[in-house]
């Protein structure tokens, strides 16, 4: 599909100015040095090639078609195409699963064809696409009108109209795509794979993808694997912020796990880019195709105006980019550079002067970014048209001076000047914020090559496919899973079973007051809510007053659920209270959570996901990563967590899920964290019937 010998369109037409007429314009336009077989029985010969009636009368099984038929000759045509040989169709016509039941009916069904066919679809509803670097527009869209720019960037997009746009804008700022493929509905070839036949070439730089659903998790990972091991950068920008799972909500860790926060931190922990929208997804593709990755996140900011040098210090700040202070050597050397009513610090202000002398410029770049502490550069400037020659020639002298990355900023930065530039392999970016963003991608990208290379991945995997989807979901009582969690390596507080008040009463003062008691039901998830827990008793009357409180107001509740007394526990020290989780999810299999808050994770959603399996090195990342991070590192006078323990508490929940693949979910809540430890004082867990340990 990407690198076609010969292609057959079925349905061609003669009239440029139709969908089905515009393949054949493109193609010959752009000097396709390919075979080009159209197909149309109203034709004998179309542009001067030779026209065949059907399928069957084509001199060769061609490598790729595209069919511009209507959505009721698709499934015959796909056949058709299969007797004749052809791997791989580019399916223009909608009316699919786009439209509702019936349309997935018709969907289904044109796949199973294609299968039994043995030909790939790209498609249907699909605008096509473009192989730049074989001079191949197999598309009817109007990004084609002008001839495509081939360039280090493969970009795969599952909406065709804005993944064209986004094409588009990216050929005007001179960033050129080798590749953009349209899967439409996706029915059958995903982005993913196209992607990964992308990654392949040499010429490809970097890859993009934009993505309305992901049904293949483990597929992207192991793409963003190989990239990485390629040296290749993901970016991605994905849409859609729907729910995960509608029974996922029987735990906190399933009611929080939508499937776009998981998205975001199994992405960040795969190495991935995520671009907000089209413009962020282009910044940042300019600054990878123009620069190496960075060594750390440290930011030098040079700019001509003291107020833009504040606002990209707020912005790195909020986006977790250092803006360090100098080195004493460095201010120094920028003093005798530097106007006397210019500022060394970082920022570092060059003022108008560099204009009457353009070293000041270019000597500020070079001094800044031989600082250690500073590992890529934002150069900031406005207007300058009456100097924009000599701006160029000027960053031209930096590139090839300085080692390390830098992105400019030019407000208003004249057409030719901005095109020069990217030519010769300097990123600018149009708007204040949007530079500190593109650098924060290139200090992403840098950090997920740097972690690649220097951290022992984990060493197992994770499936959703162990325990058949369809068994049933059924929670597993509190002292077995106890067991399993300790079998872990999971600390809990010391839990007894007791039937009748004067057993929890006994069981109480041999563990030592004060003690809790909870309802134990397999009934009853959330004993709270039925008044299913005493805490903080003190004495034995204490616990037998509260052992016919609890099981009196949970019979009130839930008459109909069977009751197995309760649980007697020895009061923990409070902490920092947080929810430690893991959830299978649709898409990434188990996943792993961590959040701030106990009883209002749910309001606070200060959460982390993680990907099973976990390593310990991102596991810290996790914990580092929360908004509420002050309260571990001890707020208020408060002691410290052990970050250390915590994080094995992550990953002993990964392997958890590895060695028992039946657990549906598990929430540990409240955790208590402190100097000493992490302690879990209460725990729901389901499994699915059918596998593991019963």
């Amino acid at each position: 599909m990407l690198h076609p010998r010969s292609i057959a369109i079925v349905g061609a037409t003669p009239a440029r100015n139709k969908l089905n007429g515009r393949p054949l314009h493109f193609l010959r336009r752009d000097g396709y040095p390919g075979a080009i077989w159209p197909v149309n029985p109203r034709y004998a010969d179309i542009d001067g090639l030779k026209c065949y009636p059907d399928i069957a009368a084509l001199p060769g099984a061609p490598d790729m078609a595209i069919i511009a038929v209507a959505a009721a000759r698709a499934e015959e045509t796909i056949a058709a195409l299969g007797a004749k040989g052809c791997p791989v169709a580019v399916l223009f016509s909608s009316g699919f699963g786009e439209l509702g039941a019936e349309g997935k009916a018709l969907e289904r069904s044109l796949i199973a064809t294609a299968r039994a066919s043995d030909v790939r679809i790209c498609g249907p509803n699909t605008l096509g696409l473009v192989s730049a670097f074989d001079r191949a527009p197999a598309t009817f869209s109007q990004y084609a009108d002008i001839p495509p720019l081939a360039g280090p960037v493969g970009f795969a997009s599952q909406s065709g109209a804005f993944g064209t746009g986004i094409s588009a804008l990216a050929r005007s700022r001179g960033l050129g795509f080798g590749y953009f493929v349209s899967t439409g509905n996706t029915a059958d070839i995903t982005p993913v794979e196209v992607l990964r036949e992308m990654l392949e070439d040499d010429r490809i730089k970097v890859l993009a993808g934009y993505l309305e659903g992901l049904a293949d998790g483990f597929a992207l990972i192991a793409l963003a694997s190989e990239a990485l091991d390629r040296g290749k950068p993901l970016v991605i920008t994905k849409v859609g912020r729907s729910p995960a799972g509608a029974k996922a909500a029987a735990s906190h860790t399933g009611s929080l796990a939508g499937e776009d926060v998981v998205f975001d931190w199994v992405a960040r922990q795969a190495g991935i880019i995520r671009a907000r929208n089209e413009e962020h997804m282009l910044d940042v593709l300019s600054a990878l195709v123009c620069n190496h990755a960075p060594e750390g996140d440290g930011l030098a900011i040079i700019t001509q105006s003291g107020g833009a040098g504040v606002l990209m210090a707020d912005r790195a700040e909020e986006i977790g980019l250092s803006v360090p202070t100098m080195h004493d050597e460095t201010r120094g050397a920028l003093a005798g550079v530097l106007p006397d009513y210019g500022a060394t610090a970082n920022p570092i202000d060059v003022t108008g002067q560099f204009l009457a002398d353009p070293r000041i410029l270019a000597e500020s770049v070079r001094i800044a970014l031989d600082d250690p502490r500073v590992h890529v550069c934002v150069i900031w400037l406005q207007l300058m048209h009456r100097y924009a020659d000599s701006l160029v020639g000027l960053f031209h002298d930096i590139k090839r001076t300085v080692t390390k990355p830098f992105v400019v900023c030019w407000i208003e930065a004249p057409e030719k000047a901005r095109l020069e530039l990217m030519a010769a392999g300097i990123c600018v970016i149009g708007a204040t914020e949007r530079a500190v963003d593109a650098a924060a991608g290139l200090v992403a990208w840098g950090n997920a090559a740097r972690r690649h290379r220097e951290e022992k991945p984990a060493a197992s995997a994770s499936t959703v496919e162990l325990v058949p989807p369809t068994s049933d979901i059924r929670p597993v009582p509190s002292l077995q899973a106890l067991a399993m969690l300790q079998s872990a390596g999971l600390a809990a507080v010391d839990t007894r079973p007791a039937r009748t008040a004067e057993e929890a009463a006994r069981l109480a003062a041999a563990l030592g007051f004060p003690v809790a008691l909870k309802i134990e039901s397999a009934d009853i998830l959330h004993k709270t809510e039925v008044g299913g827990v005493a805490l903080d008793l003190g004495d034995a009357d204490a616990v037998r007053k509260a052992f016919e409180a609890v099981t009196a107001s949970a019979r009130s509740h839930m008459p109909a659920a069977k009751f197995d007394g309760v649980l007697v526990q020895k009061m923990a020290r409070p902490g920092a209270e947080l929810v430690l989780g893991l959830r299978r999810d649709p898409v990434f299999g188990h996943v792993v959570m961590v959040g701030l808050g106990g009883i209002f994770v749910e309001v606070l959603k200060d959460v982390a996901f993680a990907q099973v399996p976990v390593a310990p090195g991102h596991a810290l990342r996790m914990l580092h990563g929360l908004r509420g991070r002050a309260i571990l590192d001890g707020a208020r006078g408060q002691p410290p967590v052990d970050y250390q323990v915590l994080a094995a508490a992550i990953t002993a929940l990964s392997e958890l899920a590895i060695r028992h693949p039946e657990i549906e979910d598990l929430d540990l809540n409240p955790v208590f964290a402190g100097p000493g430890g992490v302690v879990a004082v209460d725990w729901l867990m389901r499994v699915r019937s059918g596998g593991g340990d019963d």
